[in-house]
């Protein structure tokens, strides 16, 4: 106590007597995280298409990307975007001054392409950049994005399919040219179907799940940090023995969410 007394008063003596009393360094403030209406307001938007809206009662995107932290001005890469669901909330969310970089192949405009295409028709997405890469061919420039998503397709690495022109890919290659686009301290979130516990790798190109804990190993190997997860899109009556193609449970798996970070 008198330790702090005799501070106390110097200082008031240092002021009495004209010397100035030193600044406290200024802490820099991160912005506050975006309010849940942010998210809530780029789901309503009334360009969205009715077929985005017929899937938000089992995507619930609002909160998934609120979870992932992605903020209004962030430059985001959607991952194997498919047709162009979560690009097209991204977009609603990062707003003008953000941008989004939505990622596509030969094989996923096959599946979606005409949906994909019209959602981008005409500029209608203008903060929206279109990059095609295929799986083992990705190079993006270093510290390039604020955010990495991928949703529903994480165990897409692990598919191979010569049938639909599917190489195989080399995750390792692959994490390390999303870690170096990724700013440090930047997210990458995964939304993914649930695959029983301990299930091989290989689960991914037959159920198309995969087991969260492979995820969690990839990932940090590959020098991410775990840094949350969130239990929104379980549903427990999944049978996980089944695809997420079977006509009883798609639309309606068990799904996990995982959000990483790049340390700082």
């Amino acid at each position: 106590m008198k330790t702090r007394l005799a501070c106390v008063s110097f200082v008031f003596l240092a002021s009495a007597c004209g010397q100035p009393e030193s600044e406290p360094a200024a802490e820099a403030m991160a912005p506050a995280p975006p309010q849940a209406s942010t998210y809530a307001a780029a789901m309503a938007n009334p360009s969205r298409p009715d077929a985005d809206r017929a899937r938000d009662a089992g995507r619930r995107p609002a909160e998934v990307l609120q979870f992932f932290d992605i903020r209004p001005g962030a430059a985001v890469l959607d991952m194997f975007s498919g047709g162009g669901y979560y690009t097209e909330m991204l977009s609603r969310v990062v707003g003008d001054g953000g941008h989004v970089t939505s990622h596509t192949n030969k094989v996923m405009q096959s599946f979606s392409g005409d949906e994909y295409n019209a959602r981008l028709a005409d500029n209608r997405l203008a903060n929206v950049e279109v990059l095609t890469a295929e799986n083992n061919e990705l190079e993006l420039a270093a510290d390039q994005y604020d955010a990495v998503i991928m949703t529903l397709n994480y165990h897409d690495l692990y598919w191979v399919s010569g049938e639909y022109g599917w190489e195989k890919i080399d995750v390792e290659k692959i994490l390390a040219e999303l870690y170096k686009a990724l700013r440090p301290g930047g997210t990458f979130g995964i939304v993914d179907h649930y695959a029983e516990t301990g299930s091989p790798r290989e689960t991914g190109g037959s159920l198309h799940r995969i087991d969260p804990g492979i995820v969690i190993a990839d990932m940090e190997a590959a020098g991410f940090v775990l840094a949350g997860k969130n239990d929104l899109l379980r549903n427990m009556d999944d049978d996980h023995s089944k695809s997420v193609f079977d006509p009883e449970i798609r639309g309606k798996t068990d799904r996990f969410m995982l959000r990483f970070k790049k340390p700082e």
